[in-house]
C-alpha cells in the first residue's frame, strides 16, 4: 500500500514539474522581449523566480526521491526501458538547470537570448516527456 501513496505523489510530483518546465520557457519568450528594467521585466522576474523556486525545484526533488524508491521496490533497475527513461530525465533535469541559469540572468538583466532561442527551448521538455511517457507505458525493450 505504501508503494502506491507513493507511486500517487511521484505522479503529481511530475505533473507540477512538467507544468513549469512547460511555463517557464514560456515566460522567457514573453520576458526577452520586454525591455530590461520595465514594469514588465520585473513582473516576469518575480514570476520566474516563485515558479521556480516555489513549484519546479520541490516538484523536481519529490520525482528523484519518490522515482528511485519506487524502481528499488519493483526491482525495475535493471529494465532496459527503465535505464532509458532515467537518462530522459537526466536530460530533463539538466535542462531544468539550464533554465535555473537563464532565470538568473533574467534576474540581473543580463539575458543573452532572444525571443525565438527561448520558443526553441519551450518544445524540449515535450519531446522528453513523450519520450519518457511511452517507456514507461510501453516499455519496449
Amino acid at each position: 500500500m505504501l508503494e502506491l501513496w507513493v507511486k500517487a505523489l511521484h505522479i503529481i510530483a511530475v505533473v507540477a514539474w512538467m507544468a513549469g518546465m512547460f511555463y517557464l520557457p514560456r515566460l522567457f519568450v514573453y520576458h526577452a522581449m520586454s525591455e530590461p528594467g520595465s514594469q514588465q521585466s520585473e513582473t516576469f522576474k518575480v514570476m520566474e523566480r516563485r515558479l521556480l523556486r516555489i513549484i519546479m525545484n520541490p516538484a523536481s526533488i519529490v520525482v528523484w526521491i519518490t522515482g528511485p524508491y519506487l524502481a528499488w521496490a519493483w526491482g525495475m533497475y535493471h529494465d532496459g526501458w527503465f535505464i532509458a527513461k532515467v537518462i530522459l530525465v537526466i536530460a530533463l533535469t539538466t535542462l531544468h538547470h539550464l533554465l535555473a541559469r537563464w532565470r538568473k540572468e533574467f534576474a540581473a538583466d543580463k539575458n543573452r537570448h532572444d525571443a525565438k532561442f527561448y520558443r526553441y527551448v519551450n518544445e524540449i521538455p515535450t519531446l522528453l516527456l513523450i519520450g519518457i511517457v511511452v517507456l514507461v507505458v510501453v516499455k519496449p525493450f
